[in-house]
């Protein structure tokens, strides 16, 4: 049995040989500290933190993964063509003001490299939406190129692990065009009509794109989408107008997938979901991924208590416990174990490796998720 034939069976509820280890991809602060102490070399680390490369397949199997869930063919489902990336001014302390390829001003800290701060925004108006995102947000052939999806995911089919298709995303990448401020001020204080119609317009732009790439008959094994909205005490906009906004689009492209094939659905959220479940499971995504454990801790089981088995998941693994002892891996293990034995669930690090994670202590979990009984 293979990597696919794993992860696959394990999410329609059909029998395994063991467990598959899945993990979520590596920050390259990691792989440089990795590199400093002499675990891999230097070339390997400057490519392994790339979804999909061949030195992170290299790495995975150094460790002992079997595959990375992020393993998706991806279009041009963005602003196309992006603003260009400038330096707008680079103040007294060394800092920069960079408008980014979303049209946002960043506050860039010499030496930061968590999220910087955002000074300021080009979405702000109608009339900004017109004339400088509108034409951006309009579907194009331009954004498929057919030869390099096939060849891609002829490559990425070959090697026996699950190959998504990269919906987009419905609310996420609005957010990271208007900043949380901006998108605050537009949905609640300034225009609502014209938030809407920026919600709509990106998302029926997607929504081509992926029918454009469906209708080329390739196997995917699942299809995603990457959203991130929401944080530690919740979502960044009340349920019910994510619904009002969401709801139709995801319902209209998850129904695009099961024409073609598709009936797993996985949706990539960081921060506390629980309010926003029901507008993805009902319109058709059944995976959440990668169920960050946060300060708050696993989301997974209350979920499933409350939605039943329709609910599937990839994730809930603390990657904290990567970076403590072996003590500690092993009590993930066994409350990994406990999830695993609902079904439905495959343990999977609930976010990229980060700086500080110990390289023996990640060749020693991949090696004991593997013997989870299911």
């Amino acid at each position: 049995m293979n990597t696919r034939e794993r992860c696959m069976n394990l999410l329609h509820y059909k029998s395994v040989d063991r467990m598959p280890a899945v993990h979520f991809g590596y920050w390259a602060e990691l792989l440089s500290e990795w590199a400093a102490s002499g675990y891999i070399s230097e070339e390997l680390a400057k490519g392994a933190g790339r979804d999909g490369s061949a030195a992170q397949r290299e790495l995975d199997k150094i460790l002992g993964w079997d595959c990375n869930w992020n393993n998706n063919i991806e279009v041009n489902c963005g602003l196309f063509p992006k603003f260009e990336h400038k330096i707008l001014e680079v103040l007294p302390d060394g800092s920069r003001r960079v408008q980014t390829q979303n049209g946002v001003i960043e506050r860039i800290k010499p030496g930061i490299v968590s999220i910087p701060s955002e000074d300021d925004y080009l979405l702000r108006d109608r009339e900004a939406f017109e004339t400088l995102f509108k034409p951006r947000m309009q579907f194009s052939p331009e954004r498929i190129n057919r030869e390099k999806i096939k060849t891609q995911f002829e490559e990425k089919y070959k090697e026996d692990v699950p190959v998504g298709y990269y919906l987009g995303s419905v609310m996420g990448a609005i957010r990271d065009i208007t900043t949380v401020m901006g998108m605050s001020y537009l949905m609640y204080d300034e225009d609502e009509e014209l938030f809407a119609d920026i919600v709509d317009t990106y998302a029926d732009m997607q929504y081509k794109c992926a029918e454009a790439v469906l209708e080329l008959g390739l196997p995917f094994d699942f299809a995603h989408y990457w959203e991130d909205i929401c944080f530690k005490s919740g979502p960044l906009l009340s349920p019910s107008l994510f619904d009002e906004l969401c709801a139709k689009h995801y319902k209209k492209r998850n129904e695009l997938c099961h024409k073609h094939g598709i009936d797993i659905i996985s949706l990539d959220c960081d921060g506390v979901t629980e309010a926003l479940i029901p507008t993805w499971l009902e319109n058709g995504v059944n995976v959440l991924f990668p169920i960050e454990i946060g300060t708050w801790g696993d989301q997974f089981e209350s979920a499933r208590k409350k939605y039943g088995e329709r609910i599937l998941g990839v994730g809930g693994m603390d990657k904290i416990a990567l970076r403590r002892d072996k003590a500690a891996v092993d009590a993930e293990i066994e409350r990994l174990s406990r999830l695993a034995a609902m079904g439905g669930f495959i343990p999977c690090p609930d976010h990229r490796l980060m700086p500080g994670t110990k390289f023996e202590l990640v060749q020693y979990y991949t090696e004991e998720i593997k013997k989870i009984k299911i």
